[in-house]
């Protein structure tokens, strides 16, 4: 999704890694942007993903990282899977509102307990899962992963969304105003 990370953002590490996250976020963020519900909630493409779908993932994604950054207990593998198995599936009352809402709220969350960490080098214990066998991590490895899994979502978003009205990702970072459209006459000098 094409974004601008401001510099000035990236001043500290913590800062340029928390701006690029928020940059992956937005792209999550605009493809849901002007659609109806039905529309977010539909499976345009070969994928048995939607974009509400997508959007509930990264959010509870998220909020798991942010619960091992408050300390708070993981849980145990079997209940991390229940959990992840359903991340997919928005409830009715996970609209497409509601999820907006909650992702802005655990970002905020996720930047002032980050921001809180003496260093990024501070570690934490992840739990053993299917995909990752577990062990001593970084904070700095985590918010690496947590940049990761949104971006892939959004390049996932940006497929979906384009299926469903033909938008892509540049003309939905122009129509919400992220970023002003370029002067392309700059190409033609």
């Amino acid at each position: 999704m094409p974004v601008i990370v401001n510099p000035e953002a990236c001043e500290s590490e913590c800062g340029g890694l928390l701006a690029y996250l928020d940059a992956q976020r937005g792209g999550i963020r605009r493809s849901v942007y002007g659609l109806t519900e039905e529309q977010a909630r539909s499976v345009p493409s070969a994928s048995a993903l939607s974009l509400a779908g997508l959007l509930k993932h990264v959010v509870t994604g998220e909020r798991g990282w942010l619960r091992v950054l408050q300390g708070k207990a993981p849980g145990n593998a079997k209940d991390q899977m229940a959990e992840w198995e359903h991340t997919f599936e928005p409830t009715e009352d996970e609209t497409v509102e509601a999820l907006l809402a909650l992702y802005d709220e655990v970002a905020r969350e996720t930047e002032e307990a980050l921001r809180a960490l003496p260093s990024l080098d501070e570690t934490f214990e992840a739990i053993r899962l299917p995909w990752d066998e577990g062990g001593t991590r970084t904070w700095r490895w985590a918010v690496l992963h947590l940049i990761e899994e949104v971006a892939r979502h959004a390049g996932h978003a940006d497929i979906i969304r384009e299926t469903i009205d033909g938008k892509g990702a540049f003309d939905l970072v122009f129509e919400t105003g992220a970023m002003p459209e370029p002067d392309w006459s700059i190409l033609e000098r």
